[in-house]
């Protein structure tokens, strides 16, 4: 096996813009100067705003771009009851309790969290349900007390290699309380996984040995790791990039269509034109 395996995994609600180039593009360029693979990952477990249109387009527009990934395409929407086993795993160690609480709340906390739209720690109205009482609709949540407490002997650790974060980090439990809290990580009825859940067992599945996004998701770190561990998954490198903002200082957003891959090149830009103005 490589020793450098890592992927660029869109979510196909939007079409790409400048700050998906940069992402994809680093990426892919870190892979190739270390020899290694560059996968790409479709995490489209959001089904009601997935759609194939976009799906066609990220392939179009990384192509256009110059980036080739290695092997085939994994789409999350193909393998969602394959992540039942790791929920089973979890919820066989109590760490996992049913919650009722709102549908949009809870349906917001399945996505990946956003700047701009900070995460909203659970207050645990649900906390002390057990999973005996679970109903139809219920999401589960990961009792995040009772993970950490299996966790007293050695809080795990995770490297960061980009610039903002560098150094080898040791999951504050304290921290993880008031940051992130009991997510959820599914909802039944949905077929939705959550993006921490979802995104972490498939960096362990395809072999990820380096994780490449946005600064936006290096406080989330924790919370997968804190997962990887409990499955006893391996923990891949981590490198959170600077971020791409408008005019503005704003991160750059789906409907921004103005920055959208697809305009340039309709507008006549090339690839080239594309790296210079994301500063590649």
């Amino acid at each position: 096996m490589t020793d450098f395996i890592t992927r660029f995994a869109p979510s196909p609600t939007g079409p790409l813009h400048l700050g998906h180039a940069y992402s994809a593009i680093l990426a892919h360029d870190m892979a190739r100067a270390a020899n290694g693979q560059f996968l790409l990952r479709i995490e489209d477990t959001d089904l009601q705003r997935s759609k194939p249109e976009w799906d066609a387009l990220i392939r179009q527009d990384l192509t256009w771009l110059g980036l080739h990934w290695d092997g085939p395409v994994l789409r999350q929407s193909m393998q969602l009851t394959s992540y039942d086993t790791y929920l089973a795993q979890l919820a066989a160690r109590d760490l996992l309790y049913p919650c009722s609480c709102s549908r949009a709340d809870i349906r917001a906390a399945l996505t990946a969290p956003q700047e701009g739209h900070p995460h909203e720690v659970y207050p645990g109205t649900c906390k002390q349900r057990l999973m005996s009482d679970r109903k139809p609709g219920d999401a589960l949540r990961l009792h995040l007390d009772r993970a950490l407490a299996l966790l007293t002997d050695d809080f795990p650790r995770f490297v960061e290699t980009g610039e903002a974060h560098k150094g080898t980090h040791q999951i504050d439990p304290s921290q993880a309380h008031t940051q992130i809290g009991d997510v959820v990580l599914s909802r039944k009825g949905e077929d939705i996984v959550a993006y921490f859940l979802a995104s972490a067992i498939d960096d362990a599945r395809q072999d990820i040995t380096h994780v490449i996004r946005g600064e936006d998701l290096f406080d989330f770190t924790a919370i997968q790791v804190i997962l990887l561990t409990l499955l006893n998954l391996p923990v891949p490198t981590y490198h959170h990039h600077r971020l791409i903002r408008d005019d503005h200082g704003k991160r750059l957003a789906k409907r921004d269509d103005a920055r959208a891959i697809a305009t340039y090149r309709a507008e006549g830009k090339t690839p080239a034109d594309i790296r210079a103005m994301i500063g590649l």
